[in-house]
């Protein structure tokens, strides 16, 4: 993908725009791994299966942790998104064991 902005003109422009991409693009497929790794859990939180989303919880925890100490996501919206997650994991629990 090329800048939309002018194209730089200096040699050291030129490497900064080059690393600037390679960074943009590393970040967004840290990103697609993230959401699809949070759907996956709302999906297996989904079919009842209390012991995989458990340990999918742990992954999710790990890849939001990382992400927020990288900068990809702000440190709040990964200890909320965290928070969240717990929630319906204990929702889930507590539904099942009334049901049970």
């Amino acid at each position: 993908m090329l800048n939309c902005y002018s194209m730089p003109i200096t040699k050291t422009a030129k490497r900064a725009l080059k690393k600037s991409l390679k960074r943009r693009e590393k970040n967004l497929l840290k990103k697609v791994v993230l959401k699809k790794t949070e759907k996956k859990f709302l999906k297996i939180l989904a079919s009842n299966d209390i012991e995989e989303a458990k340990k999918n919880l742990n992954i999710l925890y790990k890849l939001l942790d990382k992400a927020a100490k990288t900068n990809l996501i702000k440190k709040n919206k990964a200890a909320r998104d965290k928070s969240r997650l717990a929630k319906k994991l204990s929702q889930k629990q507590k539904g099942i064991k009334k049901i049970a």
